[in-house]
């Protein structure tokens, strides 16, 4: 507890110095940082196979070993992560609003950056790049608890970064991460409100329902992907198909990963066979309600939990519906408020689908894998906020300040 505390205070005063900085002094350390990752990727491979090996023997799931994996293709990706956050603009000390009194007293409100964050998160080692860049580039100093899946090679990488903050006359302490995979260790960092400002939880449901549950920081919450595709009555068949193949299988062990088909009825029986054929090339298991099982022989009966699961796995749920409205009943229930798309040429039933789903992300005739920061032009992600306080999606930039008020006058006294 003694280090978490020291920690801490190297944060903190970290966090001052990180917000002196001109976008310049930043966007140089960030460009600094992107080449230290290129240069030092050796290095860094060589750690991430320690933690695949040790994946491998513990039996860890394909999907989660995928998330884990680091090849010299990724590691360029982060790069580019971090240059493409350097070339967006910085929106610390932007004017959100401006305005004067009847007194006199001219008003304005600011974004400023959270301060220190704090991030937990599993399995994914580009989380660690894509999280110092982000909050760097806001001004925020952030301290990592990593999972011990991936403790090397976020060791490797946090040291990386350091390195390339002490090279460009920077704070190395704008990032810090916690070693210890002691489980009573990331007890402790929850409790650290005096110190950091906002905690970000990253990973399963597990994870992110224990962060909520005990954490005295305030915290983000970045949720699981249940995410449903809806094939309308007037879909393009052939687009579902692809759409579904990619939402499916392109990644499966990713948050937007398409979990939940809702097909209507009147198109059953003309697409299932189709989008079935598609999936078993794919080693997708098939599981639907009575109707699907009715065209499907293969297609094993889902059970209510399937319909609200985050498989992250060959596997997807499947249930007819009757309209658009009875679809979008059905997602509003079982979805997790991540992403949710419809395939329809129907601009009526799109538009109701865009109003009346509960998602963070909506989609007309497109694939859900791109929720995700580097899709939507933000550089990276600090990961798909599903709650409804402060941000919500792809955290980028902006999600990761707040604002003052600053207020300029000329000697009034309130009567």
């Amino acid at each position: 507890m003694t280090d978490l505390i020291q920690m801490g205070k190297r944060a903190l005063e970290a966090k001052y110095l990180l917000q002196k900085l001109t976008e310049e002094e930043k966007n140089k350390a960030l460009e600094l940082a992107a080449d230290r990752l290129i240069a030092e990727q050796e290095r860094i491979l060589q750690e991430n196979a320690k933690d695949i090996t040790a994946g491998e023997k513990a039996g860890m799931h394909p999907g989660l070993l995928d998330r884990l994996r680091l090849t010299s293709q990724r590691i360029h990706s982060m790069a580019e992560g971090l240059r493409q956050i350097a070339a967006l603009p910085d929106p610390v000390g932007e004017v959100l609003e401006s305005f004067e009194r009847p007194n006199g007293l001219k008003i304005q409100k600011r974004r400023v950056p959270l301060g220190v964050i704090g991030i937990i998160y599993e399995s994914r080692p580009n989380v660690t790049a894509d999280a110092f860049g982000l909050c760097f580039k806001t001004g925020n100093a952030v301290i990592l608890k990593g999972g011990s899946d991936a403790i090397c090679s976020n060791l490797e990488i946090t040291r990386v970064l350091r390195d390339a903050l002490l090279e460009a006359g920077v704070t190395p302490d704008g990032i810090q991460i916690i070693g210890d995979t002691d489980r009573a260790v990331t007890q402790a960092f929850m409790k650290l409100n005096a110190y950091v400002d906002v905690l970000i939880p990253r990973g399963g449901a597990g994870l992110i329902r224990t962060v909520v549950e005990n954490s005295t920081i305030p915290v983000i919450e970045t949720g699981t992907g249940n995410c449903h595709i809806y094939v309308d009555e007037s879909a393009d068949l052939d687009m579902a198909t692809e759409i579904i193949l990619n939402a499916k299988t392109q990644r499966i062990g990713v948050c937007n990963a398409c979990e939940s088909l809702v097909i209507h009825e009147k198109v059953k029986d003309a697409f299932l066979p189709v989008l079935a054929k598609a999936l078993r090339e794919k080693n997708v298991e098939m599981r639907g309600d009575e109707q699907v099982c009715s065209v499907l022989s293969d297609c094993i009966p889902a059970t209510e939990e399937d319909y609200g699961r985050e498989y992250l796995d060959y596997i997807v749920s499947m249930k007819t519906v009757g309209s658009v409205e009875e679809a979008i009943a059905h997602i509003n229930r079982y979805n997790t408020k991540h992403s949710d798309a419809i395939i329809t040429e129907n601009p009526a039933h799109a538009e109701t689908f865009l109003n009346e789903v509960d998602a963070a992300c909506v989609y007309v005739n497109a694939s859900t894998r791109f929720t995700d920061g580097f899709e939507f032009g933000f550089g990276a992600e600090i990961g798909i906020s599903t709650q409804k306080l402060h941000a919500r999606g792809p955290m980028g930039l902006k999600e990761l300040t707040s604002y003052k008020y600053t207020v300029e006058g000329k000697g009034q006294v309130r009567k």
